[in-house]
C-alpha cells in the first residue's frame, strides 16, 4: 500500500536512537564509523538526526562497522549486553 502522504516513518527515529546510542557505548567516534562503513561523517551526523532516509545496503555497511547484528539498529528494546556477544 502506497504511503499518499510524506510523513516519516517512526523507524526513521529509531535506527537513528539506536545507532547513536550503540556507536557511544562502543566509544567510537562518527569520523571513525564513517570511514570505517565507507560513507561521510556529515551524513552519519544526518542519520543520528533522523534526516536522512537510509537504504538497506547503508544500514548494513553501518551495523559491519559497528560489528553488530543489523537487527539491533531496529530494535525497541535491547541490552547492553546484546552488542558485545
Amino acid at each position: 500500500m502506497k504511503n499518499e502522504d510524506n510523513t516519516i516513518h517512526p523507524i526513521r527515529y529509531i535506527f537513528a536512537n539506536n545507532l547513536r546510542k550503540i556507536r557511544r557505548l562502543k566509544d567510537i567516534s562518527q569520523e571513525a564509523l564513517a570511514l570505517e562503513a565507507g560513507l561521510s561523517r556529515v551524513y552519519i551526523s544526518d542519520i543520528e538526526r533522523g534526516r536522512r532516509s537510509v537504504s538497506i545496503d547503508v544500514m548494513g555497511r553501518i551495523a559491519d562497522a559497528l560489528d553488530i547484528n543489523l537487527i539491533l539498529l531496529l530494535k525497541t528494546h535491547y541490552s547492553v549486553e546484546d552488542l558485545f556477544e
